[in-house]
């Protein structure tokens, strides 16, 4: 492969696969579609699971030495399924491991369908020093940390809450670069005024509702197991509230450590070239957290018949500490962009069975529509 600086490519993974660059046991080309992603790579639960005391990462250790000290009772064998308590963090070793050149980096996120779900699902390796960056150069074993805050769930080896691009060189683009883009053709559809820039574009809420006020979604507690085995069989009402704005105005009142799913007032067309990632806004604007999943693929809400239109993101957003008002329009995350090294050979949307193209709906592919 010839040297440059972005984001690999679905057909740049493929060929690290088949290099070495990562180790899997993918099979290519029967099983690529089921981890290959336009900007990543779905990375697999392996077969076992322990239960924590606490999170922790590595510094200077192996993951391995620490586990020792951290692990709490058996093992659990996720073979056949197992049951996740929710605030309880797990440390399950992956499927895939990476031998990165010394000029590639990586970067891990929870999908999309997982960070709607308030799971936080961390990447940590070997003498890692932070979650979900991995180092230049790196070789070794990958391991993933689960902590559900909402829901008791389900889990199964073999399945992925987590994905992974692969960064060669220095590939972010500044601000200009993304307000020349923005000026050629809008990444961001906004027509409720003029686009702000701060280390990426910012997005606001879109609390203006519907007849009756609804703008969301927020989770129940203490609901039934949620069998993430499973894609489409949950009863949403089981598991959500709906929300709604105060009476006559365009403005939510946030309760504290509760989890809510919200709406982007713009729409986002990311083109083939660029891939996003999506950043919680400078947390002196209020005590919130945005956003857990942050991967946006190239080709999402992108179209050559309607430029103009986009998909608009969720926004999964929680409250800290005391009650917090938001109100429509309200800036509350930044998408910033990363060159690819090449366009991908496949985009975000049906073509490769993408769930949230054009969406229209806040929950996860595991209810009911």
């Amino acid at each position: 492969m010839s040297r440059g600086e972005g984001v690999y490519p679905s057909q740049w993974i493929v060929k690290a696969i088949g290099d070495d660059t990562i180790r899997s046991r993918l099979k290519l080309p029967d099983d690529s579609v089921k981890q290959l992603q336009p900007a990543s790579l779905d990375l697999r639960l392996g077969a076992k699971a322990y239960r924590l005391r606490s999170s922790f990462l590595p510094t200077d250790e192996t993951v391995d030495s620490k586990l020792e000290r951290y692990a709490m009772g058996a093992e659990l064998d996720l073979r056949d399924g197992a049951i996740l308590e929710r605030n309880t963090p797990y440390l399950i070793p992956l499927e895939e491991s990476l031998e990165l050149p010394g000029d590639v980096r990586a970067k891990a996120n929870p999908k999309s369908s997982i960070g709607r779900l308030d799971i936080f699902t961390r990447v940590i390796t070997d003498r890692g020093a932070r979650f979900d960056e991995i180092r230049w150069g790196y070789t070794g074993a990958l391991f993933l940390e689960v902590f559900s805050r909402t829901f008791t769930i389900r889990v199964q080896s073999g399945q992925a809450l987590n994905q992974l691009r692969l960064i060669q060189g220095r590939s972010r683009l500044a601000d200009e670069e993304i307000l020349a883009r923005q000026e050629h053709r809008p990444i961001v559809v906004n027509d409720a005024g003029p686009i702000r820039v701060d280390s990426g574009l910012f997005l606001s809420l879109d609390l203006d509702g519907d007849e009756r006020g609804f703008v969301g979604y927020r989770a129940r507690k203490n609901s039934q197991l949620l069998d993430l085995t499973v894609i489409g069989g949950a009863d949403p009402d089981l598991f959500w509230e709906p929300v709604r704005t105060e009476k006559g105005s365009s403005r939510l009142i946030l309760e504290p450590e509760e989890f809510y799913l919200l709406m982007s007032r713009e729409a986002v067309a990311i083109p083939p070239d660029l891939a996003a990632e999506m950043n919680a806004y400078d947390p002196t604007s209020g005590e919130l957290r945005t956003h857990y999943a942050g991967f946006f693929d190239p080709g999402f809400g992108y179209s050559d018949e309607a430029p103009q239109r986009g998909s608009r993101a969720v926004l999964e957003v929680r409250a800290h500490d005391v009650p917090f008002v938001v109100e429509h329009g309200q800036p509350i995350c930044t998408l910033g962009f990363e060159r690819m090294l090449e366009e991908p050979q496949i985009l975000y949307g049906e073509v490769i069975g993408s769930s949230y193209q054009g969406q229209a709906d806040f929950l996860s592919k595991y209810f009911l529509r």
